[in-house]
């Protein structure tokens, strides 16, 4: 059900299903529009008030006529939290817009969405709030989104207040967007953090602020990715330089999990209103790849609600193995992708590079734990993409750790992290790994026999060589993992850092 309350009576309308079950449409908010259009600095307001019962679609639409001549318009809502039983889901309902153009998927009419992150917003054209687009109010059929997260047994009653200005709209600003390169060193190792959150959706650094603790936490390169929304990307010109690149992107945050859109064209806008019954996440991996960015599902065994990656990994160029402080869910994630390598050399196709990022929002998440050092020609956007999507790359928990990776035999032969090493089944593989920054830590030879290695602690100045002879008959691919110490038992230490593998033998792959 749903009431407008226009000041002057209230009147119940009906719920109006439109297309799949997923959204609802409500009846339509109308504001008076005259012969003459109210006076520059007018204001009318119209107050909505409904309640949502448990089994809502994922999104609710309210539709608000919007009359010529309003030059911002600015939202308010609030909704009931009453209590709930031990074990059982509360209250959450999050909020964003679309304009004139439409709710169609793609995005077309999109202005922003803060999820539930902020309590009200405004736009016009020269500003927005933090997660909105500015950009004139023009007059049509515009649509507040409602997305109730998770709705308790009670129901979920909200009250919305929609408040429109009128006056003349003014000039909108010109965006400037971060350069695609940064000064770099060549051919080199570049630590960057890719899944990070400003105020521009639920984290609450701004830019400068992030920028200033990656450079502190010694990284080259960043990547935004605010949730659902592409508003901050002219945000972050000012504080990219020499020194650090930032690349700009998108956490496509879906009921069914979360995927990095990293490094898209500037404004790009990825849809993220379906879910995997839809069969519709293939045509937005594709969208972020046309839009030059790479598709990198996020903290796939998270168990936060709608966190679990439920989409497969197809479409995916990179998994996000590791995310913020090492947790059992990581775990989890690191065993789950050795299995697709598993998969991958038996079957002999193509494998999915792992990497590790900070997903930090605000204080005391440190920004940089972990970071993935990649090996890239050069610190551009499209090199760092290039050492990502090939593997070429480790994780590491800060800039204090850093290896190198290599196997060797043969004829004088050496690959690296993401490499082959193209020898005969037979031919003895000598496995190196040179560490430096990880005190008492514990060096892991995985394969796809399982852990076939384990170091005794390295020194406590954190600096060691491990090495291991093999062949590829008995390892198919090997990867490094160093391990803190375990105080007691079997179990392994956290990680401290782990590397995409190198392949042994003659097959492709």
């Amino acid at each position: 059900m749903c009431d407008d309350d226009h000041g002057n009576g209230t009147t119940r309308r009906a719920l109006i299903v439109t297309g799949a079950t997923a959204a609802l449409t409500l009846g339509s908010v109308t504001f008076a529009s005259g012969a003459a259009t109210p006076a520059s600095g007018a204001q009318e307001t119209r107050t909505v008030r409904g309640t949502l019962p448990t089994g809502s679609p994922d999104y609710v639409y309210v539709p608000v006529e919007v009359p010529t001549g309003v030059a911002e318009i600015k939202v308010a809502y609030t909704y009931d939290r009453p209590s709930v039983p031990a074990g059982t889901q509360g209250n959450a309902l999050d909020i964003g817009i679309f304009d004139q153009h439409g709710t169609d998927l793609g995005g077309r009419g999109f202005r922003g969405w803060s999820g539930g992150a902020r309590t009200e917003f405004f736009i016009r054209v020269d500003d927005a709030t933090p997660g909105y687009l500015p950009g004139p109010v023009r007059a049509g059929t515009w649509h507040v989104a409602l997305g109730p997260y998770t709705v308790s047994p009670q129901g979920l009653s909200y009250e919305l207040t929609i408040t429109l200005t009128y006056g003349e709209p003014g000039v909108a600003p010109r965006p400037v967007y971060p350069p695609e390169r940064a000064k770099g060193r060549g051919r080199a190792w570049y630590r960057g953090d890719c899944h990070l959150h400003s105020w521009y959706s639920d984290g609450r650094r701004t830019p400068a602020e992030i920028a200033a603790l990656a450079r502190a936490a010694g990284l080259d390169f960043i990547n935004t990715s605010d949730h659902n929304t592409q508003s901050s990307h002219p945000h972050w010109a000012t504080e990219a330089g020499d020194d650090l690149l930032i690349m700009l992107g998108e956490e496509v945050t879906t009921r069914n999990g979360h995927v990095v859109a990293l490094g898209t064209e500037p404004g790009t806008f990825i849809d993220w209103r379906y879910r995997a019954r839809d069969n519709r996440f293939g045509k937005y991996a594709r969208e972020i790849r046309r839009a030059g960015g790479l598709v990198v599902p996020a903290h796939p065994h998270a168990t936060c609600i709608g966190c679990a990656w439920k989409f497969g990994f197809g479409e995916a160029d990179a998994v996000e193995v590791w995310n913020g402080p090492y947790t059992p869910d990581d775990e989890i994630a690191l065993a789950s992708w050795d299995a697709t390598l598993v998969a991958s050399v038996r079957e002999n196709r193509e494998w999915l590079p792992a990497m590790g990022n900070s997903d930090a929002h605000r204080d005391p998440d440190a920004i940089g734990l972990p970071q993935t050092v990649v090996l890239a020609e050069d610190l551009t956007r499209e090199a760092i993409q290039d050492g990502i999507r090939a593997g070429h790359s480790y994780v590491a928990e800060s800039k204090n750790l850093s290896l190198t990776f290599s196997a060797s035999g043969g004829r004088a032969q050496h690959a690296g992290i993401g490499e082959r090493l193209r020898v005969d089944a037979d031919t003895p593989v000598t496995v190196r790994l040179e560490v430096a920054g990880a005190p008492r830590c514990t060096v892991r030879f995985v394969t796809d026999q399982g852990v076939l290695f384990t170091s005794d602690p390295l020194p406590v100045g954190g600096a060691g060589v491990v090495e291991w002879g093999t062949t590829a008959a008995y390892a198919a691919y090997v990867r490094a993992e160093l391990r803190h110490e375990v105080a007691a038992g079997t179990v392994p230490g956290a990680l401290a850092a782990f590397t995409n593998p190198i392949f042994l033998g003659a097959a492709g792959g």
